[in-house]
């Protein structure tokens, strides 16, 4: 599905003190949102649903770099492109506001400046945690810790409506579909987690996860 304007208009909140008003669009499920190399006019903020930014390597394989749910900022570059590409995960609204707008504040307000470097630290823990997780050896380690991780991004953090796919939470830890499936089956077995449906999941026992991370 194509890209819709909406001719409303929304904010994105970079700080206290830092507030810019963009345009809202929708994007279906799958729609590319930008493209690796292209020129990264805008910063994005999701509305609803939830995007994949993600990059193909040589021989074609995809890999997920970051899952981005409702409120998150998403889009942000050093450079003048884009260093991954940007698909939503299912159909989602985002707000884009025009860099320039941002590099303007920033130039004219110190406080702008200061919410632009918070912005880009956090982003830049969010990289290391990734990473972090997938330093871990085992299978059921990281779908564990993507578990905790991310019940922590959702209002209930005890019944999460998961947006992405197996093969989805596969290409972003590093494993096979076949893999994250058993490491659910195995968490259902052993009462960590619930699962009324494949993208339903109830967090029984967090602790239990939080074993696996351990062990």
């Amino acid at each position: 599905m194509q890209a819709a304007f909406d001719t409303s208009t929304d904010m994105i909140t970079f700080g206290p003190q830092l507030s810019l008003r963009g345009v809202r669009m929708h994007f279906g499920r799958n729609a590319e949102i930008f493209g690796e190399g292209e020129d990264a006019e805008y910063i994005y903020r999701v509305v609803s649903g939830a995007v994949r930014t993600m990059r193909f390597t040589a021989d074609g394989r995809r890999q997920i770099l970051g899952f981005h749910l409702p409120g998150d900022i998403f889009g942000l570059e050093i450079g003048d492109a884009h260093t991954l590409s940007a698909e939503a995960v299912a159909n989602c609204d985002v707000v884009m506001v025009r860099r320039s707008c941002l590099d303007k504040a920033a130039s004219e307000d110190p406080a702008a400046t200061r919410a632009l470097l918070a912005l880009t630290s956090e982003q830049l823990s969010t990289a290391r945690a990734h990473a972090l997780v997938l330093g871990r050896k085992g299978a059921g380690e990281r779908v564990a810790a993507f578990l905790v991780e991310l019940a922590g991004r959702f209002v209930s953090k005890q019944e999460l409506d998961l947006p992405m796919s197996r093969a989805d939470i596969a290409d972003y830890l590093g494993l096979t579909i076949e893999t994250v499936s058993r490491a659910f089956s195995e968490f259902e077995r052993e009462h960590a987690i619930a699962l009324p449906s494949s993208r339903h999941v109830v967090m029984r026992n967090p602790s239990a996860l939080m074993h696996y991370q351990a062990a």
